[in-house]
């Protein structure tokens, strides 16, 4: 009898005899070995006997909080926001997709009506932001308004990752051309949560 990889409670999985023991998330009954929790199949062969557990996914969905730092990536610009794909919260990858945004008031914080957002970010950029409300249905608003946070890793036209110059200029090493963003002052500890 082939067993499932995802087993419930009760679920008979396989005949027990003196080659097959259960392990942790089993039970054995009339020479049956079942399933005594909900959770993945596995099987653990030794050298003289196979060892069947069932177990349980113990990775929680991971969600942004507030205040909690975020690693996105640019996808959309407009002259009032711009729009994120979250993929780190922490140093930790999501699992799911969440959406953030990055309105024109909370890219600096000072001279904020001077903001350009096409001078600050372009789409496929790097960025470390903090989160700052849980916005509507659609994004979490998040801010780079903290010398530390704004571009981490951005790619010129060329296709080559620029290199910081200043806190608004970012410099193609090939063609030597700068472009302009919102350039992050990268502190130690995000050098681990940015590395992809």
């Amino acid at each position: 009898m082939a067993a499932p990889s995802v087993c419930v409670p009760g679920q008979r999985l396989c005949g027990k005899d003196s080659n097959v023991q259960p392990g942790r998330g089993t039970y054995e009954r009339n020479g049956f070995i079942y399933a005594s929790l909900t959770g993945c199949l596995m099987t653990e062969k030794g050298e003289d006997m196979t060892l069947v557990e069932v177990v349980r996914s113990t990775e929680t969905t991971l969600v942004p909080s507030v205040d909690c730092l975020v690693t996105a990536r640019v996808t959309n610009v407009n002259p009032r926001f711009c729009k994120c794909n979250i993929i780190k919260v922490g140093s930790k990858p999501l699992t799911d997709s969440f959406r953030g945004m990055i309105r024109k008031e909370d890219v600096r914080s000072t001279e904020k009506d001077k903001v350009e957002m096409y001078k600050c970010f372009r789409p496929g950029d790097i960025v470390i932001a903090r989160v700052i409300s849980l916005g509507d249905a659609q994004s979490y608003l998040l801010t780079t308004a903290e010398n530390e946070l704004g571009v981490v890793l951005a790619t010129s036209e060329e296709g080559v990752t620029m290199v910081p110059v200043s806190w608004c200029k970012m410099r193609c090493p090939k063609t030597l051309n700068d472009e302009f963003r919102k350039v992050a002052k990268v502190q130690p500890s995000f050098i681990e949560q940015c590395d992809t």
